[in-house]
């Protein structure tokens, strides 16, 4: 298995994992969109995305947008979508994904990653866990518009 940092030459196949993950989320596939969607994200560098391949199959991804701490002057990671393909799922995917995505997120200076996930996905958050994520105690709020 090998990472890597998607470009716009990966467009085609990250589109198709990043349109399985919102299927997984019980929304339609809309490969369309969902192309347009990450084209826009990469020309604009929006987000980062890390890919994960097997013999030239992608068999996962990670997407971090950028956040910024005002108290602390420093730019955070918000890791907002993470995807293993169900035939790729238990062989360490997810964990090399993340550990990439730790990892650049050094790299760049940043002062830590935020991740949120289902209250009932157990087995994410014991790979969240065992990777050393803390589970944070704040109330999160949103407002639809």
């Amino acid at each position: 298995m090998f990472i890597q940092k998607a470009t716009i030459n990966e467009l085609e196949v990250v589109t198709e994992l990043f349109d399985l993950y919102r299927v997984f989320y019980q929304q339609d596939s809309d490969l369309y969109a969902a192309k347009e969607f990450l084209k826009e994200r990469m020309v604009n560098e929006e987000s980062v995305i890390f890919a994960a391949f097997e013999d030239n199959t992608a068999l996962g991804f990670v997407q971090l947008y950028p956040s910024f701490s005002s108290v602390s002057m420093k730019r955070s990671w918000v890791l907002n979508d993470l995807y293993v393909k169900q035939e790729a799922r238990g062989k360490g995917v997810g964990e090399n994904l993340i550990k990439t995505a730790l990892h650049f997120a050094k790299e760049s200076g940043a002062k830590g990653v935020l991740l949120e996930t289902g209250k009932g996905n157990v087995n994410a958050q014991r790979l969240y866990e065992k990777i050393g994520f803390v589970k944070e105690t704040n109330y999160f709020y949103y407002y639809s518009v």
